[in-house]
Formats: structure tokens, sequence, C-alpha cells
């Protein structure tokens, strides 16, 4: 069997490739568990500096959920909720994630595919990528689950105009709205994805997860604490600024090693 979830690395940075490129990489139940699965662990792997997400081939990021599952996987209620947990605990998987998530959008991004790339912190598309959600048209919701990081976006008024009209808009709109990081030349989006990575992946990685991490928390509408607020100055004490100030002072470039 073809393998669902490709995973490749090249130093600190991690690709993952939704790989069904015959069905646009459409998201079946199984490619769910596996990105899950896979983010999950890669959560844990504190080598790793940067995620990439794309789909296979240049067509399609992914359209979203297989429609040819519908009938044997979700064709009522409890088997949507099975379903849906799956899918939510990768949603949950990819918005935990402590590493920085690059989105690598080629082509269509619609769906299912435009809310795994919500979750990411970087989307870069090229300038023929298509996005949306037409879901209406096939009578589905998209689950509170789903629908946060879109809303968080975009604003709550811009997700419920692109669910309510159901249209498919270009790459130019996308960017306008803030969905999209930054819009190339189809043929750079791969070397210009990478050449992101590499500078995420140059920087102290422990400052990036504190990023990531304060970044979250300030979409919370609870006061932060003293100790939240103290947390800000530990990087002081780590050997990453250590070495940081001193390659800045040397003129060179620092070596980071993530403690």
């Amino acid at each position: 069997m073809t393998e669902l979830l490709i995973e490749e690395r090249s130093g600190h940075v991690v690709t993952l490739t939704l790989n069904r490129p015959e069905k646009l990489n459409a998201m079946t139940k199984p490619l769910w568990m596996a990105l899950g699965q896979a983010v999950s662990r890669l959560s844990q792997d504190t080598t790793v500096r940067c995620l990439i997400l794309r789909g296979a081939g240049e067509k399609s990021f992914s359209p979203g959920n297989d429609i040819a599952e519908f009938a044997t996987e979700r064709s009522n209620k409890e088997q949507a909720m099975a379903y849906g947990k799956i899918m939510h605990q990768t949603v949950q998987a990819l918005a935990n994630c402590p590493h920085p998530v690059i989105a690598q959008i080629h082509g269509i991004c619609v769906g299912g595919g435009m809310e795994i790339a919500s979750l990411a912190d970087i989307r870069i598309c090229g300038k023929s990528s298509r996005f949306g959600a037409p879901i209406k048209n096939l009578g589905l919701v998209m689950a509170y689950d789903e629908m946060a990081p879109l809303a968080r976006l975009v604003g709550p008024s811009k997700a419920l105009e692109i669910l309510l009209e159901g249209r498919i808009f270009a790459a130019d709109e996308a960017l306008q709205i803030g969905f999209v990081s930054r819009v190339v030349d189809d043929e750079h989006v791969a070397s210009e994805c990478a050449a992101a990575a590499e500078r995420v992946a140059s920087g102290a990685p422990l400052v990036a997860r504190w990023h990531k991490k304060f970044a979250r928390r300030l979409l919370s509408p609870s006061p932060l604490t003293g100790s939240e607020r103290d947390e800000c100055f530990d990087c002081f004490d780590t050997e990453d600024f250590r070495l940081g100030v001193e390659a800045f002072l040397s003129k060179q470039q620092a070596q980071f090693v993530g403690r």
C-alpha cells in the first residue's frame, strides 16, 4: 500500500506530506489518524525545530475530506462523531505542537485542507492557489474544534462569510484577509518554504517554543499571572542566550543547542 503520510527530515526540519496525489490529497480517517500521531510524536522530539506540512505534488494541498468515505464512515451521527473524534485529536495535536509549523500550499486548499492549514504558524502559497469551505453544499457544518483556528485567524465575521457563501477565492484575497502569510510564484512555493523553515530552525529553539506558547496564551481573556510574566525572563538563564550574545559580539552565526 502507498504510504499515506510521508515523513522526511533534513537537519532540524521535518516535512510531513499528505500522500494521496491521485485524490488531490483528500483526507481519510487513516490519514487524519496518521497525521495526528506523527505530530504528537514529533512534538516530543526536542531536536525538531520546524515542521513543514504539505500535500503531495503541486496540484493540491488538500481539498478536505474524501467524499467517498461518507457512505461507509460518516453516514449517520454515531459514525460521524467517531470520525470527528479522530479529526479533533489531530486538530489538537497541531494546535498544541510546540514547534513552529509552516503550511506549504500548492494549488487547492479547501474545507478540511483549509482547517489543517489554519493550524500552521506560517502559511505560504502560490499565486494559483484557491481557498474556501463550500461544505454548506453538502449539508455539513464545521464543528467548533475545526472552526476555532479559522475564526481566530481571520476573525469570526470573515469565517462566517467563508462558510455562509461557500465560494472559492484566490490567493490574493487569502492574503488580504490574513489567511495566508505570503504569496509567491507557483514555482517558488517549495523553495520559499524551505528558506523560511531554515530561518526558523537557525534561531534559538527554546525561544521559538516560548513565542508560540506566549502567542497562544494571549488568546485567553484571563489576566496573566505573576509567574507567567516571570517566565518571559527564563531565556536569560539559557545556554542559547549566552551563545547568541557571544555570536553577535563576534559577528558570527550562533549555533544554538536548545538548552
